[in-house]
């Protein structure tokens, strides 16, 4: 089973061949996480997640949450895999120490994080959100605020959500209904009514939780513009820690969902019996850009989430792959069946599989490791690129890398055949709980806008092209690779029309035509996330060639490298080149049409 999370020596790879994390540790910040520490907090999150988070991944999907009465239950298995992520720290793993944190890289907290997704990602989403809740207080709280409350959340002894979306109010959270009404004390009155949040209520894993909550302080201007952010536990807490009085937040259902059974998707009424106190965390009237910290997290969590069921289903069919004998080989139909590995379309699906999965890999690493050098950064300029590459990233990490883990764990489902739609094997479920990854956190098509809307243009256009620069410089160092130089031209080609299309959509999307430019902002996305695993297929395979034929049996892990990146340039990324056509023709069909002709 412990091969069938994810492949650690391709995670070994990215850590330590290709980000060379163990050089963190000449800094003052990580002095403690030199390689050696760094294997041995991988080497205890791998046994975390095998021995302990794993076995609970099916009771999440068949025994599911349960609601009763204002109660909702969890699976009992849950309690105990939660209390050891506390007992071994692991719920603020990149959080300074004196709030509970182990203080480590968050590359490498990164690479514990894809174990234990990869082994139970529905449970998961409790300590995850747990964590944001945790960093909004650390960021924005008062000093009183954060005594009260960050250590407990940060250890997880009190777990933690993010009340958003109501039912009026989806991708629109400007529209939200829920208010708040100045009160003597300085606290809130807070009365609404918010849906679809993730671990909303239980009592099994924590004695409270805390709800970063939006509400619209009364007489605050309408839209975002209006919208404040306030701390509402469920049970308030005393000026010395201990919990007081319950909170009058009411949980009034859970959602019977496609996946995602083993976390809990609740309905809570805030206020219902005109008793529910809250807090404001940060400023008045800023609770949008407050939570845009937590948000930003939660998409990168989600892209994690997502690639963590594709890695799952790679290493689920490869393995199944190996195993099944089925048919005879096409150049020896006499001689009986044979793995259905050893047949080409089979062999197909794994490599577009094993492909994506190692490319989403890397883009998910450095996406975390640019954030490790934005803090790390004491040059201005430094600082400067590495923040505008997390944003820029942000995007493709949650967009592109859920909409690619979506194919893989369908393709996954294709190796198996008939076997894969059973629910007795693994990859109903994966398919199941993948698919919300598109979805929550802002809709891929939400993400598609905000590349387009705000990243392409951001600082007149200075951080798209600088992820342009740093693709550039992976293909200029492969072309002095012989055996790499066919591909670092093919990509070449490729970002040279991907600088022209981002040309033309930044001008149309500021012209008349800004609707047909934004029908084409999805696209946009998949090309630049093709592009971005283009260059870290290209940056790895630059890495393996040159460590070919030093360790021989390294050679087939080396090789399987560079044949990745060969088969994504020369299979996948031609299909970009389509796309980009497309874009660049920008024909308007889609806001052209009216909308009576969408009837037959």
């Amino acid at each position: 089973m412990a091969q069938l999370i994810s492949e650690r020596r391709d995670v070994d790879f990215v850590l330590h061949e290709q980000l060379e994390v163990g050089k963190f540790a000449e800094q003052e910040k990580f002095a403690d996480f030199n390689k050696k520490t760094v294997d041995m907090i991988v080497n205890e999150a791998r046994n975390l997640a095998i021995k302990e988070l794993l076995p609970t991944w099916k009771d999440g999907d068949t025994i599911g949450c349960t609601f009763e009465n204002g109660k909702v239950r969890i699976p009992e298995s849950f309690e105990r895999a939660y209390d050891l992520l506390k007992k071994g720290e692991w719920t603020a793993m990149s959080e300074d120490p004196e709030w509970g944190g182990q203080g480590m890289p968050k590359t490498v907290a990164l690479a514990a994080s894809e174990f234990f997704n990869g082994a139970n990602y529905p449970f998961m989403m409790y300590p995850g959100l747990t964590h944001g809740a945790g960093k909004l207080v650390e960021t924005f709280g008062t000093d009183k605020q954060k005594q009260l409350f960050l250590k407990k959340i940060y250890t997880g002894e009190w777990c933690g959500t993010m009340l958003l979306t109501e039912a009026c109010a989806g991708s629109d959270v400007g529209a939200l209904e829920t208010m708040a009404y100045p009160q003597s004390d300085g606290t809130y009155r807070i009365v609404g009514n918010k849906i679809f949040i993730s671990g909303g209520e239980q009592d099994q894993l924590s004695e409270n939780i805390v709800h970063p909550v939006l509400a619209r302080i009364e007489g605050a201007p309408a839209g975002t513009k209006g919208i404040s952010l306030f701390l509402v536990p469920k049970y308030r807490v005393n000026d010395d820690g201990s919990l007081g009085a319950f909170n009058d937040v009411v949980c009034t259902g859970i959602e019977h969902k496609m996946g995602i059974h083993g976390n809990c998707t609740c309905s809570l009424a805030l206020g219902g019996k005109d008793d529910c106190v809250g807090e404001l965390l940060g400023e008045p009237n800023k609770g949008m850009a407050h939570m845009f910290l937590m948000m930003n997290e939660a998409r990168q969590l989600v892209g994690m989430q997502g690639f963590a069921c594709a890695s799952a289903a790679y290493m689920y069919s490869l393995n199944y792959a190996k195993e099944r004998v089925q048919g005879a080989l096409l150049t020896n139909p006499k001689a009986g069946g044979v793995p259905i590995i050893q047949h080409p379309d089979v062999r197909r699906q794994l490599m577009m599989m094993k492909s994506y999965t190692e490319a989403m890999r890397s883009i998910l690493y450095y996406l975390a490791y640019c954030d490790d050098m934005a803090h790390l950064a004491t040059d201005p300029e430094e600082k400067e690129l590495y923040e505008g590459l997390v944003e820029v990233l942000t995007p493709i990490g949650k967009g592109y890398v859920t909409d690619r883990s979506f194919d893989v764990v369908s393709q996954g489902m294709q190796v198996y055949g008939g076997y894969g739609f059973i629910e007795e094997y693994p990859l109903a479920q994966l398919l199941r709980d993948v698919r919300i990854t598109l979805i929550y956190e802002g809709t891929n098509g939400i993400q598609a806008m905000d590349l387009l809307g705000r990243k392409l243009g951001m600082k007149k256009g200075k951080i798209f092209m600088s992820l342009l620069q740093k693709i550039g410089a992976a293909v200029a160092e492969a072309k002095g690779v012989d055996a790499l130089a066919p591909l670092a031209v093919q990509t070449e080609a490729s970002l040279n029309k991907l600088g022209e299309v981002a040309m033309h959509m930044g001008k149309t999307a500021m012209s008349e035509k800004v609707m047909t430019a934004f029908s084409f902002a999805h696209p946009f996305l998949d090309v630049v996330g093709d592009l971005t695993a283009a260059w870290m297929l290209l940056w790895r395979a630059t890495i393996a060639q040159s460590k070919l034929g030093k360790k021989k049996k390294e050679d087939a892990f080396y090789n399987g490298i560079i044949k990745s990146a060969e088969f994504f340039i020369f299979n996948q990324l031609p299909v970009a080149d389509g796309k980009m056509n497309a874009i660049l023709r920008m024909a308007d069909a889609s806001v052209s049409i009216e909308e009576d002709s969408f009837l037959s």
